[in-house]
């Protein structure tokens, strides 16, 4: 298994593909880094040789962002925005999304399991009609 920026990439998977499994590498990335290696995106990673992931390998160190670098900047940022008190920020402390969307309904990945409340739904004694 070729290793690229600390990642061991899958063999039996086209080219495009393996180099997703690197944390900030999307899929136009992948075909952008492959186009400047000059490598078919179809190929797969087995039959690649040891020049061609090298030089995937330089392509990826040198101009992009990948991995535990990623990483740290974006909690940086997440930190950074709490610290000043923003209200992304704040979104982010009280665990809630953070980029407009409604909280009413469909909030449920962010905001956990349903929590039962007193006093909700049906009343006690009353009829049907």
């Amino acid at each position: 298994m070729p290793r690229v920026a600390g990642v061991d990439i899958p063999v039996n998977k086209q080219a495009w593909v393996s180099l997703q499994y690197i944390y900030g590498i999307g899929r136009n990335n992948s075909h952008k880094i492959l186009e400047q290696a000059g490598i078919a995106p179809d190929t797969k990673v087995k039959d690649l040789t040891e020049a061609e992931v090298n030089k995937l390998r330089e392509i990826i160190d040198k101009q992009y962002q990948v991995e535990g670098e990623l990483r740290k900047e974006i909690n940086f940022n997440v930190k950074r925005l709490t610290e000043i008190g923003s209200y992304r920020g704040l979104r982010h402390r009280h665990g809630l999304p953070v980029r407009g969307q409604r909280t009413r309904t469909n909030a449920r990945t962010k905001r956990g399991q349903r929590k039962t409340v007193a006093g909700r739904g049906q009343k006690r004694g009353a009829t049907k009609k």
